[in-house]
Protein backbone atom coordinates (compact mmCIF):
# COMPACT_ATOMS: atom_id res chain seq x y z
CA UNK A 1 0.00 0.00 0.00
CA UNK A 2 1.38 3.45 -0.96
CA UNK A 3 0.50 7.04 0.10
CA UNK A 4 1.33 9.71 -2.55
CA UNK A 5 0.97 13.49 -2.10
CA UNK A 6 1.35 15.50 -5.31
CA UNK A 7 4.00 18.24 -5.39
CA UNK A 8 1.33 20.81 -5.85
CA UNK A 9 -0.45 19.54 -2.70
CA UNK A 10 -3.62 19.34 -4.80
CA UNK A 11 -4.19 15.62 -4.45
CA UNK A 12 -3.52 12.74 -2.07
CA UNK A 13 -3.63 9.21 -3.52
CA UNK A 14 -3.67 5.85 -1.69
CA UNK A 15 -2.95 2.86 -3.97
CA UNK A 16 -2.28 -0.87 -3.65
CA UNK A 17 1.22 -2.26 -3.76
CA UNK A 18 0.93 -3.31 -7.38
CA UNK A 19 0.20 0.25 -8.30
CA UNK A 20 -2.65 -0.71 -10.57
CA UNK A 21 -5.56 0.11 -8.37
CA UNK A 22 -6.27 3.43 -6.74
CA UNK A 23 -7.90 2.65 -3.49
CA UNK A 24 -8.64 6.26 -2.49
CA UNK A 25 -7.94 9.66 -4.08
CA UNK A 26 -8.61 12.98 -2.40
CA UNK A 27 -8.53 16.06 -4.66
CA UNK A 28 -8.06 19.54 -3.30
CA UNK A 29 -9.16 22.78 -4.99
CA UNK A 30 -6.51 24.90 -6.68
CA UNK A 31 -5.95 27.46 -3.97
CA UNK A 32 -3.50 28.16 -1.20
CA UNK A 33 -3.63 25.46 1.43
CA UNK A 34 -3.04 26.51 4.98
CA UNK A 35 -1.03 24.36 7.34
CA UNK A 36 -4.17 23.99 9.52
CA UNK A 37 -6.07 22.55 6.55
CA UNK A 38 -3.17 20.24 5.76
CA UNK A 39 -3.04 19.13 9.38
CA UNK A 40 -6.76 18.28 9.39
CA UNK A 41 -6.40 16.44 6.10
CA UNK A 42 -3.57 14.31 7.47
CA UNK A 43 -5.69 13.50 10.55
CA UNK A 44 -8.52 12.26 8.33
CA UNK A 45 -6.11 10.17 6.29
CA UNK A 46 -4.60 8.69 9.47
CA UNK A 47 -8.10 7.75 10.63
CA UNK A 48 -8.85 6.00 7.34
CA UNK A 49 -5.55 4.13 7.09
CA UNK A 50 -6.58 1.10 9.29
CA UNK A 51 -9.70 0.57 7.18
CA UNK A 52 -7.68 0.87 4.00
CA UNK A 53 -5.22 -1.71 5.32
CA UNK A 54 -8.07 -4.21 5.92
CA UNK A 55 -9.45 -3.33 2.50
CA UNK A 56 -6.10 -4.12 0.92
CA UNK A 57 -6.06 -7.55 2.57
CA UNK A 58 -9.57 -8.28 1.38
CA UNK A 59 -8.76 -7.21 -2.17
CA UNK A 60 -5.71 -9.46 -2.13
CA UNK A 61 -7.76 -12.46 -0.87
CA UNK A 62 -10.77 -11.84 -3.09
CA UNK A 63 -8.79 -10.90 -6.20
CA UNK A 64 -8.79 -7.50 -7.85
CA UNK A 65 -10.49 -8.89 -10.90
CA UNK A 66 -13.57 -10.07 -8.96
CA UNK A 67 -14.74 -6.80 -7.42
CA UNK A 68 -13.70 -3.18 -7.24
CA UNK A 69 -12.01 -2.01 -4.10
CA UNK A 70 -14.94 0.11 -2.98
CA UNK A 71 -17.41 -2.64 -3.81
CA UNK A 72 -15.51 -5.17 -1.71
CA UNK A 73 -14.99 -2.64 1.04
CA UNK A 74 -18.63 -1.64 1.04
CA UNK A 75 -19.86 -5.21 1.00
CA UNK A 76 -17.57 -6.29 3.83
CA UNK A 77 -17.37 -3.24 6.05
CA UNK A 78 -19.69 -0.62 4.75
CA UNK A 79 -23.25 -1.33 5.94
CA UNK A 80 -23.30 1.86 7.91
CA UNK A 81 -20.07 3.68 7.00
CA UNK A 82 -20.81 3.71 3.28
CA UNK A 83 -24.57 3.57 3.55
CA UNK A 84 -24.99 -0.03 2.34
CA UNK A 85 -27.58 -2.51 3.73
CA UNK A 86 -26.24 -5.28 6.06
CA UNK A 87 -26.68 -8.57 4.16
CA UNK A 88 -25.33 -10.88 6.93
CA UNK A 89 -28.89 -11.95 7.66
CA UNK A 90 -29.32 -12.97 4.05
CA UNK A 91 -26.10 -14.96 4.24
CA UNK A 92 -27.42 -16.87 7.26
CA UNK A 93 -30.74 -17.51 5.52
CA UNK A 94 -28.87 -18.83 2.50
CA UNK A 95 -26.99 -21.26 4.77
CA UNK A 96 -30.27 -22.42 6.34
CA UNK A 97 -31.66 -23.02 2.88
CA UNK A 98 -28.63 -25.06 1.83
CA UNK A 99 -28.58 -27.10 5.07
CA UNK A 100 -32.31 -27.87 4.81
CA UNK A 101 -31.75 -28.97 1.24
CA UNK A 102 -28.91 -31.39 2.02
CA UNK A 103 -30.84 -32.91 4.97
CA UNK A 104 -33.46 -34.29 2.59
CA UNK A 105 -31.05 -35.40 -0.13
CA UNK A 106 -28.83 -38.45 -0.29
CA UNK A 107 -25.17 -37.90 0.46
CA UNK A 108 -23.31 -38.24 -2.87
CA UNK A 109 -21.55 -41.57 -3.39
CA UNK A 110 -17.81 -41.39 -3.14
CA UNK A 111 -17.79 -38.23 -1.06
CA UNK A 112 -14.44 -38.20 0.68
CA UNK A 113 -14.78 -37.47 4.37
CA UNK A 114 -11.97 -35.59 6.10
CA UNK A 115 -10.79 -36.89 9.45
CA UNK A 116 -10.89 -33.53 11.19
CA UNK A 117 -12.34 -30.05 10.87
CA UNK A 118 -8.93 -28.59 10.02
CA UNK A 119 -8.62 -31.09 7.18
CA UNK A 120 -12.09 -30.07 5.97
CA UNK A 121 -11.02 -26.41 5.89
CA UNK A 122 -7.83 -27.32 4.02
CA UNK A 123 -9.78 -29.32 1.42
CA UNK A 124 -12.24 -26.47 0.98
CA UNK A 125 -9.36 -24.13 0.23
CA UNK A 126 -7.58 -26.53 -2.11
CA UNK A 127 -10.64 -27.85 -3.96
CA UNK A 128 -12.71 -24.66 -4.01
CA UNK A 129 -15.80 -26.33 -2.52
CA UNK A 130 -19.11 -24.69 -3.20
CA UNK A 131 -21.53 -24.16 -0.32
CA UNK A 132 -23.56 -27.31 -1.03
CA UNK A 133 -20.51 -29.58 -1.14
CA UNK A 134 -19.33 -28.07 2.12
CA UNK A 135 -22.76 -28.71 3.70
CA UNK A 136 -22.77 -32.33 2.51
CA UNK A 137 -19.27 -32.87 3.90
CA UNK A 138 -20.21 -31.34 7.22
CA UNK A 139 -23.39 -33.45 7.45
CA UNK A 140 -21.54 -36.65 6.59
CA UNK A 141 -18.88 -35.92 9.21
CA UNK A 142 -21.51 -35.27 11.88
CA UNK A 143 -23.45 -38.44 11.04
CA UNK A 144 -20.25 -40.48 11.10
CA UNK A 145 -19.33 -39.05 14.49
CA UNK A 146 -22.83 -39.68 15.90
CA UNK A 147 -22.72 -43.26 14.61
CA UNK A 148 -19.34 -43.91 16.20
CA UNK A 149 -20.52 -42.46 19.53
CA UNK A 150 -23.67 -44.65 19.50
CA UNK A 151 -21.65 -47.75 18.66
CA UNK A 152 -19.12 -46.96 21.37
CA UNK A 153 -21.88 -46.46 23.94
CA UNK A 154 -23.60 -49.65 22.82
CA UNK A 155 -20.32 -51.53 23.16
CA UNK A 156 -19.88 -50.14 26.67
CA UNK A 157 -23.42 -51.16 27.63
CA UNK A 158 -22.87 -54.59 26.12
CA UNK A 159 -19.72 -55.09 28.17
CA UNK A 160 -21.58 -54.05 31.31
CA UNK A 161 -24.36 -56.48 30.42
CA UNK A 162 -21.92 -59.38 30.15
CA UNK A 163 -20.14 -58.28 33.33
CA UNK A 164 -23.49 -58.20 35.16
CA UNK A 165 -24.48 -61.64 33.84
CA UNK A 166 -21.19 -63.33 34.66
CA UNK A 167 -20.04 -64.86 37.94
CA UNK A 168 -16.96 -63.19 39.45
CA UNK A 169 -14.01 -65.53 39.89
CA UNK A 170 -13.97 -65.08 43.66
CA UNK A 171 -17.64 -65.92 44.09
CA UNK A 172 -17.29 -68.95 41.81
CA UNK A 173 -14.35 -70.15 43.92
CA UNK A 174 -16.40 -69.52 47.07
CA UNK A 175 -19.24 -71.71 45.82
CA UNK A 176 -16.96 -74.53 44.63
CA UNK A 177 -15.03 -74.72 47.90
CA UNK A 178 -18.22 -74.84 49.95
CA UNK A 179 -19.63 -77.53 47.67
CA UNK A 180 -16.48 -79.58 48.14
CA UNK A 181 -16.75 -79.05 51.90
CA UNK A 182 -20.27 -80.51 51.84
CA UNK A 183 -18.95 -83.80 50.48
CA UNK A 184 -15.95 -84.03 52.80
CA UNK A 185 -17.14 -82.50 56.08
CA UNK A 186 -19.97 -84.05 58.09
CA UNK A 187 -20.55 -80.79 59.96
CA UNK A 188 -21.34 -79.11 56.64
CA UNK A 189 -24.08 -81.68 56.08
CA UNK A 190 -25.79 -81.34 59.45
CA UNK A 191 -29.55 -80.90 59.39
CA UNK A 192 -30.87 -77.34 59.06
CA UNK A 193 -32.54 -76.52 61.31
CA UNK A 194 -31.92 -79.10 64.02
CA UNK A 195 -34.77 -81.63 64.49
CA UNK A 196 -36.13 -80.02 67.65
CA UNK A 197 -36.67 -76.73 65.80
CA UNK A 198 -38.56 -78.16 62.81
CA UNK A 199 -42.00 -77.18 64.22
CA UNK A 200 -40.93 -73.53 64.16
CA UNK A 201 -40.81 -73.63 60.35
CA UNK A 202 -44.62 -73.58 60.25
CA UNK A 203 -45.24 -71.53 63.40
CA UNK A 204 -47.06 -68.30 62.49
CA UNK A 205 -45.99 -66.53 65.68
CA UNK A 206 -42.51 -66.17 64.14
CA UNK A 207 -41.46 -63.71 61.42
CA UNK A 208 -40.84 -65.76 58.28
CA UNK A 209 -38.55 -64.47 55.53
CA UNK A 210 -38.17 -66.17 52.14
CA UNK A 211 -35.03 -65.77 50.02
CA UNK A 212 -34.62 -67.39 46.60
CA UNK A 213 -31.09 -67.27 45.16
CA UNK A 214 -28.09 -69.18 43.81
CA UNK A 215 -25.63 -66.58 45.16
CA UNK A 216 -24.27 -67.86 48.49
CA UNK A 217 -22.38 -64.68 49.39
CA UNK A 218 -25.40 -62.49 48.65
CA UNK A 219 -27.63 -64.78 50.72
CA UNK A 220 -25.24 -64.49 53.67
CA UNK A 221 -25.37 -60.68 53.45
CA UNK A 222 -29.18 -60.60 53.40
CA UNK A 223 -29.48 -62.93 56.41
CA UNK A 224 -26.76 -61.14 58.38
CA UNK A 225 -28.28 -57.71 57.72
CA UNK A 226 -31.71 -58.92 58.91
CA UNK A 227 -30.23 -60.29 62.14
CA UNK A 228 -28.20 -57.17 62.94
CA UNK A 229 -31.15 -54.85 62.35
CA UNK A 230 -33.75 -56.99 64.16
CA UNK A 231 -34.90 -56.05 67.65
CA UNK A 232 -36.05 -59.63 68.23
CA UNK A 233 -33.76 -61.89 66.16
CA UNK A 234 -34.95 -64.94 68.11
CA UNK A 235 -38.30 -64.58 66.32
CA UNK A 236 -36.74 -64.63 62.84
CA UNK A 237 -37.01 -67.69 60.57
CA UNK A 238 -35.26 -67.71 57.19
CA UNK A 239 -36.36 -70.02 54.37
CA UNK A 240 -33.53 -70.04 51.79
CA UNK A 241 -34.40 -71.71 48.50
CA UNK A 242 -31.75 -72.41 45.86
CA UNK A 243 -31.20 -74.59 42.80
CA UNK A 244 -29.76 -78.09 42.73
CA UNK A 245 -26.22 -77.15 41.72
CA UNK A 246 -25.91 -74.56 44.52
CA UNK A 247 -27.71 -76.50 47.25
CA UNK A 248 -24.63 -78.26 48.70
CA UNK A 249 -22.58 -75.07 48.92
CA UNK A 250 -25.49 -73.04 50.34
CA UNK A 251 -26.18 -75.70 52.97
CA UNK A 252 -22.48 -75.84 53.88
CA UNK A 253 -22.28 -72.10 54.48
CA UNK A 254 -25.20 -71.87 56.90
CA UNK A 255 -24.29 -75.17 58.60
CA UNK A 256 -20.70 -74.08 59.23
CA UNK A 257 -21.55 -70.43 59.95
CA UNK A 258 -24.69 -70.43 62.08
CA UNK A 259 -26.24 -67.01 62.62
CA UNK A 260 -26.85 -66.35 66.29
CA UNK A 261 -30.46 -66.47 67.54
CA UNK A 262 -32.21 -67.07 64.22
CA UNK A 263 -33.40 -70.22 62.49
CA UNK A 264 -32.30 -70.93 58.92
CA UNK A 265 -33.77 -73.55 56.58
CA UNK A 266 -32.05 -74.33 53.27
CA UNK A 267 -34.06 -76.08 50.57
CA UNK A 268 -33.35 -76.96 46.96
CA UNK A 269 -35.88 -76.77 44.16
CA UNK A 270 -35.26 -80.46 43.53
CA UNK A 271 -36.60 -81.22 47.03
CA UNK A 272 -40.10 -80.00 46.11
CA UNK A 273 -41.56 -82.98 44.30
CA UNK A 274 -44.35 -80.97 42.67
CA UNK A 275 -42.12 -78.04 41.59
CA UNK A 276 -40.86 -79.42 38.29
CA UNK A 277 -40.66 -78.03 34.81
CA UNK A 278 -43.34 -80.47 33.80
CA UNK A 279 -45.71 -78.55 36.05
CA UNK A 280 -44.45 -75.22 34.73
CA UNK A 281 -44.69 -75.72 30.95
CA UNK A 282 -44.11 -72.05 30.15
CA UNK A 283 -40.60 -72.11 31.60
CA UNK A 284 -39.89 -75.38 29.85
CA UNK A 285 -40.90 -73.79 26.55
CA UNK A 286 -38.68 -70.76 27.13
CA UNK A 287 -35.61 -72.86 27.89
CA UNK A 288 -36.07 -75.41 25.12
CA UNK A 289 -37.27 -73.21 22.25
CA UNK A 290 -34.35 -72.06 20.09
CA UNK A 291 -35.71 -68.55 19.46
CA UNK A 292 -36.19 -67.84 23.13
CA UNK A 293 -32.82 -69.28 24.13
CA UNK A 294 -31.23 -67.09 21.45
CA UNK A 295 -33.14 -64.09 22.81
CA UNK A 296 -31.64 -64.57 26.26
CA UNK A 297 -28.26 -66.07 25.35
CA UNK A 298 -27.55 -64.90 21.79
CA UNK A 299 -25.85 -61.92 20.15
CA UNK A 300 -27.71 -59.01 21.72
CA UNK A 301 -26.40 -56.36 19.34
CA UNK A 302 -26.92 -58.14 16.02
CA UNK A 303 -29.70 -56.49 14.08
CA UNK A 304 -30.18 -53.76 16.66
CA UNK A 305 -31.21 -50.41 15.18
CA UNK A 306 -28.89 -48.18 17.17
CA UNK A 307 -29.79 -45.06 15.16
CA UNK A 308 -33.21 -44.85 16.81
CA UNK A 309 -32.23 -46.13 20.25
CA UNK A 310 -31.17 -44.02 23.21
CA UNK A 311 -28.50 -45.40 25.55
CA UNK A 312 -31.06 -45.76 28.36
CA UNK A 313 -33.48 -47.62 26.07
CA UNK A 314 -30.74 -49.93 24.83
CA UNK A 315 -29.66 -50.61 28.43
CA UNK A 316 -33.25 -51.55 29.32
CA UNK A 317 -33.40 -53.94 26.37
CA UNK A 318 -30.16 -55.59 27.47
CA UNK A 319 -31.42 -55.92 31.04
CA UNK A 320 -34.56 -57.58 29.72
CA UNK A 321 -32.37 -60.22 28.08
CA UNK A 322 -30.68 -61.28 31.31
CA UNK A 323 -30.59 -65.10 31.51
CA UNK A 324 -31.86 -64.89 35.10
CA UNK A 325 -35.34 -64.24 33.74
CA UNK A 326 -35.63 -67.82 32.53
CA UNK A 327 -34.46 -69.21 35.88
CA UNK A 328 -37.11 -70.97 37.94
CA UNK A 329 -35.66 -69.27 41.03
CA UNK A 330 -36.77 -65.95 39.62
CA UNK A 331 -40.38 -67.16 39.31
CA UNK A 332 -40.69 -68.80 42.74
CA UNK A 333 -42.62 -65.89 44.24
CA UNK A 334 -45.70 -66.92 42.33
CA UNK A 335 -45.71 -70.31 44.13
CA UNK A 336 -45.41 -69.08 47.73
CA UNK A 337 -48.83 -70.39 48.89
CA UNK A 338 -47.89 -73.88 47.67
CA UNK A 339 -44.32 -73.72 48.98
CA UNK A 340 -45.48 -72.80 52.48
CA UNK A 341 -48.99 -74.21 52.91
CA UNK A 342 -49.00 -73.73 56.70
CA UNK A 343 -47.89 -70.11 56.81
CA UNK A 344 -50.21 -67.10 56.85
CA UNK A 345 -47.79 -64.28 56.07
CA UNK A 346 -44.21 -64.04 54.74
CA UNK A 347 -41.78 -61.36 53.65
CA UNK A 348 -40.05 -62.16 50.37
CA UNK A 349 -36.59 -60.64 49.90
CA UNK A 350 -34.43 -60.44 46.77
CA UNK A 351 -30.76 -61.36 47.11
CA UNK A 352 -29.62 -57.82 46.20
CA UNK A 353 -31.17 -56.09 49.20
CA UNK A 354 -29.69 -55.00 52.52
CA UNK A 355 -31.81 -54.59 55.66
CA UNK A 356 -30.94 -51.57 57.79
CA UNK A 357 -33.94 -51.34 60.11
CA UNK A 358 -36.07 -53.72 62.14
CA UNK A 359 -38.73 -55.22 59.84
CA UNK A 360 -41.04 -56.67 62.51
CA UNK A 361 -43.57 -53.80 62.04
CA UNK A 362 -44.27 -55.20 58.57
CA UNK A 363 -46.23 -58.02 60.18
CA UNK A 364 -48.47 -55.44 61.83
CA UNK A 365 -49.45 -53.73 58.57
CA UNK A 366 -53.11 -54.21 57.69
CA UNK A 367 -53.15 -55.07 53.98
CA UNK A 368 -56.92 -54.39 53.97
CA UNK A 369 -57.79 -57.63 52.26
CA UNK A 370 -55.06 -57.27 49.64
CA UNK A 371 -52.42 -59.89 48.94
CA UNK A 372 -49.21 -57.98 48.26
CA UNK A 373 -47.78 -55.14 50.34
CA UNK A 374 -45.36 -53.21 48.12
CA UNK A 375 -44.03 -49.71 47.56
CA UNK A 376 -45.32 -47.85 44.51
CA UNK A 377 -42.72 -46.64 42.03
CA UNK A 378 -44.54 -43.81 40.25
CA UNK A 379 -43.78 -41.05 42.74
CA UNK A 380 -40.76 -40.09 44.76
CA UNK A 381 -37.77 -37.79 45.02
CA UNK A 382 -35.70 -39.55 42.35
CA UNK A 383 -37.47 -38.84 39.07
CA UNK A 384 -35.56 -41.55 37.23
CA UNK A 385 -36.01 -44.40 39.70
CA UNK A 386 -39.46 -43.46 40.98
CA UNK A 387 -41.27 -42.72 37.73
CA UNK A 388 -42.50 -46.14 36.67
CA UNK A 389 -45.96 -46.72 35.23
CA UNK A 390 -47.44 -49.63 33.30
CA UNK A 391 -46.44 -47.87 30.08
CA UNK A 392 -42.79 -48.32 31.10
CA UNK A 393 -43.16 -52.11 31.08
CA UNK A 394 -45.77 -53.00 28.47
CA UNK A 395 -46.21 -52.58 24.73
CA UNK A 396 -49.53 -50.77 24.48
CA UNK A 397 -49.58 -51.10 20.70
CA UNK A 398 -50.46 -54.76 21.30
CA UNK A 399 -54.28 -55.10 21.23
CA UNK A 400 -54.49 -57.40 24.28
CA UNK A 401 -52.38 -55.05 26.39
CA UNK A 402 -54.29 -51.99 25.22
CA UNK A 403 -57.61 -53.69 25.98
CA UNK A 404 -56.87 -54.88 29.52
CA UNK A 405 -54.36 -52.42 30.99
CA UNK A 406 -54.11 -48.71 31.73
CA UNK A 407 -50.78 -47.18 30.62
CA UNK A 408 -50.94 -44.59 33.43
CA UNK A 409 -51.49 -47.09 36.23
CA UNK A 410 -48.81 -46.86 38.89
CA UNK A 411 -46.29 -49.72 39.03
CA UNK A 412 -44.89 -51.27 42.20
CA UNK A 413 -41.61 -52.92 43.14
CA UNK A 414 -40.27 -56.35 43.93
CA UNK A 415 -37.33 -56.61 46.31
CA UNK A 416 -39.10 -56.52 49.66
CA UNK A 417 -42.76 -57.57 49.71
CA UNK A 418 -45.10 -58.66 52.48
CA UNK A 419 -47.52 -61.36 51.25
CA UNK A 420 -50.75 -62.40 52.93
CA UNK A 421 -50.83 -66.08 51.94
CA UNK A 422 -54.30 -66.69 53.39
CA UNK A 423 -55.82 -64.02 51.16
CA UNK A 424 -53.67 -65.20 48.22
CA UNK A 425 -55.05 -68.76 48.39
CA UNK A 426 -58.54 -67.40 47.67
CA UNK A 427 -57.45 -65.91 44.33
CA UNK A 428 -56.43 -67.08 40.86
CA UNK A 429 -53.15 -65.13 40.83
CA UNK A 430 -50.98 -68.05 39.73
CA UNK A 431 -53.35 -68.99 36.91
CA UNK A 432 -53.44 -65.38 35.70
CA UNK A 433 -49.65 -65.24 35.81
CA UNK A 434 -49.37 -68.41 33.71
CA UNK A 435 -52.00 -67.22 31.22
CA UNK A 436 -50.20 -63.96 30.44
CA UNK A 437 -46.80 -65.64 30.25
CA UNK A 438 -48.19 -67.99 27.62
CA UNK A 439 -49.80 -65.12 25.69
CA UNK A 440 -46.49 -63.26 25.64
CA UNK A 441 -44.76 -66.38 24.34
CA UNK A 442 -47.37 -66.73 21.60
CA UNK A 443 -46.72 -63.11 20.60
CA UNK A 444 -42.93 -63.72 20.39
CA UNK A 445 -42.33 -61.58 23.47
CA UNK A 446 -43.97 -58.52 21.93
CA UNK A 447 -46.22 -57.73 24.93
CA UNK A 448 -43.30 -57.00 27.26
CA UNK A 449 -39.60 -57.75 27.42
CA UNK A 450 -38.50 -56.82 30.93
CA UNK A 451 -38.22 -59.83 33.20
CA UNK A 452 -40.72 -61.24 35.68
CA UNK A 453 -42.28 -58.04 37.02
CA UNK A 454 -44.67 -57.39 34.08
CA UNK A 455 -46.66 -60.64 34.44
CA UNK A 456 -46.76 -60.02 38.20
CA UNK A 457 -48.10 -56.49 37.62
CA UNK A 458 -51.01 -58.11 35.76
CA UNK A 459 -51.48 -61.08 38.09
CA UNK A 460 -51.59 -58.94 41.26
CA UNK A 461 -53.64 -56.17 39.62
CA UNK A 462 -56.14 -54.85 42.15
CA UNK A 463 -54.55 -56.90 44.94
CA UNK A 464 -51.63 -54.64 45.93
CA UNK A 465 -51.64 -52.55 49.09
CA UNK A 466 -49.19 -49.59 48.88
CA UNK A 467 -46.87 -49.38 51.87
CA UNK A 468 -44.81 -46.41 53.00
CA UNK A 469 -41.99 -45.77 50.47
CA UNK A 470 -39.50 -45.36 53.33
CA UNK A 471 -39.53 -49.15 53.68
CA UNK A 472 -37.50 -49.65 50.52
CA UNK A 473 -35.09 -47.52 48.50
CA UNK A 474 -34.61 -48.62 44.92
CA UNK A 475 -32.10 -48.06 42.16
CA UNK A 476 -28.74 -48.60 43.87
CA UNK A 477 -27.76 -50.87 40.98
CA UNK A 478 -28.23 -48.30 38.23
CA UNK A 479 -28.56 -44.81 39.75
CA UNK A 480 -25.04 -43.60 40.52
CA UNK A 481 -26.35 -40.27 41.84
CA UNK A 482 -28.28 -41.87 44.68
CA UNK A 483 -28.59 -39.57 47.70
CA UNK A 484 -26.36 -41.04 50.41
CA UNK A 485 -28.37 -39.54 53.27
CA UNK A 486 -31.52 -41.16 51.90
CA UNK A 487 -29.66 -44.47 51.68
CA UNK A 488 -28.72 -44.23 55.35
CA UNK A 489 -32.34 -43.57 56.38
CA UNK A 490 -33.98 -46.34 54.31
CA UNK A 491 -35.17 -49.52 56.02
CA UNK A 492 -34.25 -51.65 53.00
CA UNK A 493 -31.87 -50.65 50.22
CA UNK A 494 -32.23 -52.46 46.92
CA UNK A 495 -29.37 -52.82 44.43
CA UNK A 496 -31.72 -53.53 41.55
CA UNK A 497 -30.00 -53.03 38.22
CA UNK A 498 -26.76 -54.27 36.70
CA UNK A 499 -24.28 -52.72 39.12
CA UNK A 500 -24.53 -55.24 41.93
CA UNK A 501 -22.28 -54.53 44.92
CA UNK A 502 -20.41 -57.85 44.53
CA UNK A 503 -19.42 -57.00 40.94
CA UNK A 504 -16.54 -54.83 39.77
CA UNK A 505 -19.05 -52.61 37.97
CA UNK A 506 -20.81 -51.82 41.24
CA UNK A 507 -20.73 -48.20 42.40
CA UNK A 508 -17.84 -47.67 44.80
CA UNK A 509 -19.64 -45.12 46.98
CA UNK A 510 -22.64 -47.44 47.45
CA UNK A 511 -20.73 -50.70 47.92
CA UNK A 512 -19.81 -50.16 51.63
CA UNK A 513 -23.48 -50.40 52.65
CA UNK A 514 -23.30 -54.01 51.42
CA UNK A 515 -19.73 -55.07 52.20
CA UNK A 516 -20.04 -54.26 55.90
CA UNK A 517 -22.13 -57.43 56.23
CA UNK A 518 -19.51 -59.67 54.57
CA UNK A 519 -17.42 -61.73 56.98
CA UNK A 520 -13.96 -61.12 55.57
CA UNK A 521 -12.32 -63.07 58.38
CA UNK A 522 -13.96 -66.28 57.17
CA UNK A 523 -11.49 -68.73 55.63
CA UNK A 524 -13.61 -69.41 52.56
CA UNK A 525 -14.03 -65.70 51.86
CA UNK A 526 -10.35 -64.96 52.46
CA UNK A 527 -8.98 -67.90 50.48
CA UNK A 528 -11.08 -67.00 47.47
CA UNK A 529 -9.77 -63.43 47.57
CA UNK A 530 -13.17 -61.81 47.96
CA UNK A 531 -11.67 -58.51 49.01
CA UNK A 532 -13.36 -55.66 50.80
CA UNK A 533 -13.60 -52.57 48.59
Amino acid sequence: MQLHISPSMRSITISSNNGLTDLMKIKVAARHISYRTLFHTILIVAFLLPFVFILTALVTLEGANKCSSFDCFGRRFGPRFLGRVDDSGKLVRDFYKIFNQVITEEIPDGLKLPDSFSQLVAEMKNNQYDAKTFAFSLRAMMEKLEREIRESKASELMNRHFAASSIPKGIHCFSLRLTDEYSSNAHARRQLPSPELLPVLSNNSYHHFVLSTDNILAASVVVTSVVRSSLEPEKVVFHVITDKKTYAGMHSWFALNPVASIIVEVKGIHQFDWLTRENVPVLEAIESHHDFRNYYHGNHIAGANLSNTTPRSFASKLQARSPKYISLLNHLRIYLPELFPDLDKVVFLDDDVVIQRDLSPLWEIDLQGKVNGAIETCKGEDEWVMSKYFKNYFNFSHPLIAKHLDPDECAWAYGMNIFDLRAWRKTNIRETYHFWLKENLKSNLTMWKLGTLPPALIAFKGRVHPIDPSWQMLGLGYQSKTNIENVKRAAVIHYNGQSKPWLEIGFDHLRPFWTKYVNYSNDFVRNCHILES
